[in-house]
């Protein structure tokens, strides 16, 4: 009962306050705690409003929408959810209480678009259990689009690039900025009423014609926010920075100056942000440090310079580009670990056995100065020839990262080796050739490091278990276990190639995956399996709430190794520094949501840096419209067959309209198309030789066509996809931004190929 009228007649006037409150709010459904709550009740009088909801329920005022939450009745109940749309305009909203997504057919869509946050009531569908329609927009996803100007000279519209942006957008005559018909530009959101048909937006950005190499990398960094340089005041803040190494800043660190100490990168690499020390004790045991550009020396919390780095939280790499988290003067001059130059790291230091036992560790502020930077290649050499500068220190290292990673996969890490498609680019961003990286022992050396100064900053920080310092926060990099129904659909796809899946326990699935992995290694469905094993997983992300990381077999993991290019790693370099001080370094709530945005523009990256990809394959590919190539079935869905070119990885389509020879039934369960006539099976993982008959630079897409055996294997040549080019030459390394055991950078199909696969 309300505390300003508890002297009028109590059960009437309780029985009027929630019938009244629950009109106010009609479409919402309360529970009697949250009724109480918003009539301002007394804690002894909660418990009446409960018979009031029944005693409403009995005269057939209120329903009771689920168990123990009421709604007036009459009043459609409002839900609020996320909208995924298809690329035929339908859309499904994900929402918490219903193990399926609510489908929304086109026509009742509202004023949604993609990825917003909506409110909507459910509805009887045909042949569905639920459907919904939406009524109101909570929150937009995004309010910026990049589109192609389609004008006339009264009317000004832009078709987005998205298939999932299910409608034009109409420019107002003063807001085009001048765009001509046919560019691709940026627009703005401005205001889309029930009446109008298309939301009305402002042109911001003019990019070019489509098909221009920088109009097009311009346009995927528009469409994922990614900045193109850092504003005028970050970069003035980052020059005022005092960048000299300072003797009383060196006294309060531990010396690594006089200690063997080198970098292992790839060739074209700018900024270095760890190295390796190696020395040997007086009690023959090792002492390897692994030391970490010390960013938050410089990096503060509140500055200009941070918020920035906050804003980007990842660095990109595009196919032509990085897109920096830090401003140059940190990530590639006073942080980057050059040879020959003293600088402030933050290192994990380990004493190691012949047996790579670790019998102790240490973790403070140091100072270091690089004897020599390697590449990759370097290494590589020296590994296997067994030759080279400081050749035992590097194949000591070798040995020790190997009988870790023995170690590892005894534990229950996942090991995939999924090759890089990489292009060579002349001056204006043409593509030139296609080339692969793979992960050889030289890469695997830095990553088992690495990895090894992850897991123990990780389990120092986060085993913590008594006293004050256990309500201390942690940032953790998670990945969770697989589900059971993935792992199923994953076992009974490869049982078609020949291989078998043990599922009964946790560790059986991991021997069974690094198995499979194994066994498939060289054979033509390598790529989808790996593909499809990849996808079976969940995607790691970043978070204050420790679950373990199935994928690397670790209870304990984190990033501490890469603060110059991920935001998550200075978090965490600022946890550690506290924790060595005794300090407590911001609070959970804080924490977890700077995880929650490092890890969605994790994502944005991975999808920008895979559209750059995507753009150049179809450039590239331009060249070879009508000829013929070897592939290899890596999707099959009801619109058509996706096939992977053997020798370059590129993928393209085939339209189930344009597989004429027959007509051809789909069975999604066995991923394969049947000729109704000839039986002609097209089945996951199947070679086949396609021809390419369309590149089109606009959707990025490829367009091919089945075709059969061709006489180019029967001796006759054809064209080079890599003419005058000594593919020799070109470095092998795995790219840096992925050589830490990340379970999230893994190549996907596009919005539409992701397409829900629900029976309409």
């Amino acid at each position: 009962m309300s505390k300003k009228k508890k002297n009028l007649p109590e059960k009437r006037f309780l029985f009027e306050e929630v019938l009244s409150y629950l009109k106010k709010n009609s479409g919402k459904a309360f529970n009697y705690k949250q009724i109480s709550a918003a009539l301002d009740l007394e804690h002894s009088e909660k418990f009446k409003v409960i018979d009031v909801l029944e005693a409403l329920k009995k005269e057939k005022l209120v329903v009771e929408a689920e168990r123990g939450k009421y709604l007036l009745k009459g009043g459609k109940r409002l839900l609020e959810g996320l909208v995924d749309f298809t690329s035929s305009g339908d859309a499904y909203v994900a929402y918490s209480e219903t193990e399926n997504d609510i489908f929304i057919h086109h026509s009742k869509t509202g004023l949604a678009l993609q990825g917003d946050t909506v409110k909507f009531t459910l509805r009887e569908g045909f042949g569905r259990k639920k459907e919904g329609e939406i009524v109101e927009v909570v929150k937009r996803n995004k309010t910026d689009f990049v589109g192609i100007v389609q004008s006339t000279p009264r009317h000004c519209f832009v078709i987005p690039n998205h298939n999932k942006i299910h409608v034009d957008f109409y420019i107002p005559p003063d807001k085009t900025t001048k765009a001509e018909n046919g560019q691709k530009v940026l627009i703005r959101l401005l205001d889309w009423k029930k009446e109008d048909k298309n939301p009305s937006a402002e042109i911001i950005q003019v990019f070019g014609f489509p098909g221009e190499h920088n109009t097009e990398i311009h346009a995927i960094m528009a469409e994922y926010g990614l900045p193109s340089e850092f504003p005028e005041n970050v970069e003035k803040a980052a020059h005022l920075l005092n960048t000299a190494i300072n003797p009383n800043e060196i006294a309060r660190r531990r010396d690594f100056r006089n200690t063997l100490t080198f970098t292992i990168d790839p060739h074209d690499a700018k900024d270095f942000d760890d190295a390796l020390s190696l020395s040997t004790l007086s009690n023959g045991n090792y002492e390897i440090g692994v030391h970490i550009a010390d960013v938050t020396h410089y990096l503060k919390p509140g500055t200009l310079l941070d918020e920035e780095a906050v804003r980007r939280a990842t660095s990109v790499y595009l196919v032509d580009r990085t897109i920096p988290m830090l401003p140059e003067v940190l990530s590639n001059f006073a942080c980057s670990l050059r040879p020959d130059e003293e600088k402030y790291t933050f290192s994990a230091v380990f004493e190691m056995d012949e047996q790579a036992n670790i019998l102790s560790e240490w973790f403070g502020k140091t100072v270091i100065k690089s004897d020599k930077r390697f590449t990759y290649e370097d290494v590589q050499q020296t590994i296997e020839s067994g030759e080279g500068l400081y050749v035992k220190e590097i194949l000591l290292l070798d040995k020790l990262a190997k009988k870790m990673r023995a170690r590892r996969a005894a534990s229950g890490s996942v090991f995939f080796d999924k090759e890089e498609v990489k292009f060579k680019l002349d001056e204006s961003g043409a593509p030139l050739g296609v080339y692969f990286k793979k992960q050889l022992d030289a890469h695997k050396l830095i990553e088992d490091f690495m990895l090894l100064a992850n897991r123990k900053v990780a389990e120092l920080l986060g085993k913590i278990t008594s006293g004050e310092t256990a309500k201390k926060p942690v940032v953790y990099r998670v990945h969770d276990t697989p589900s059971s129904d993935k792992m199923s659909a994953l076992s009974d796809l490869v049982a078609r190639f020949g291989y078998k899946m043990n599922l009964k326990t946790k560790k059986a699935v991991t021997d069974s995956l690094n198995t499979l992995l194994r066994n498939v290694a060289g054979k033509k469905e390598a790529g989808m399996v790996e593909l499809l094993a990849v996808r079976s997983m969940p995607k790691a992300i970043y978070t204050t709430h420790n679950i373990g990381h199935y994928g690397l077999g670790f209870d304990y993991y984190t990033h501490f190794t890469s603060p110059i290019r991920r935001y998550p790693d200075v978090l965490v370099h600022r946890l550690l520094e506290a924790h060595l001080q005794d300090k407590t370094y911001s609070n959970e709530k804080e924490l977890e949501e700077l995880c929650r945005h490092s890890s969605e523009m994790e994502k944005h990256a991975a999808e920008a840096e895979r559209d750059s990809v995507k753009f150049k394959q179809v450039e590239y590919m331009q060249q070879f419209i009508g000829q013929q190539f070897k592939g290899t079935i890596s999707g099959v869905t009801d619109w058509g067959i996706y096939v992977e070119i053997q020798e370059n990885k590129c993928e393209g389509m085939i339209s189930v309209r344009d597989m004429k020879d027959d007509y051809y039934v789909f069975e999604e369960e066995n991923f394969r198309y049947i000729g109704r006539n000839t039986r002609k099976i097209y089945a996951l993982g199947d070679e086949v030789y396609v021809e390419v008959r369309k590149a089109d630079v606009l959707k990025r897409r490829l367009d091919f066509i089945f075709v059969r055996k061709p006489k180019m294997d029967s001796g006759t040549e054809k064209k080079s996809l890599n003419p005058d080019f000594d593919f020799d030459t070109l470095p092998i390394e795995k790219s840096k931004h992925v050589r830490e055991g990340n379970f999230s950078e893994t190549n996907e199909k596009t919005s539409k190929e992701k397409k829900h696969k629900r029976k309409k």
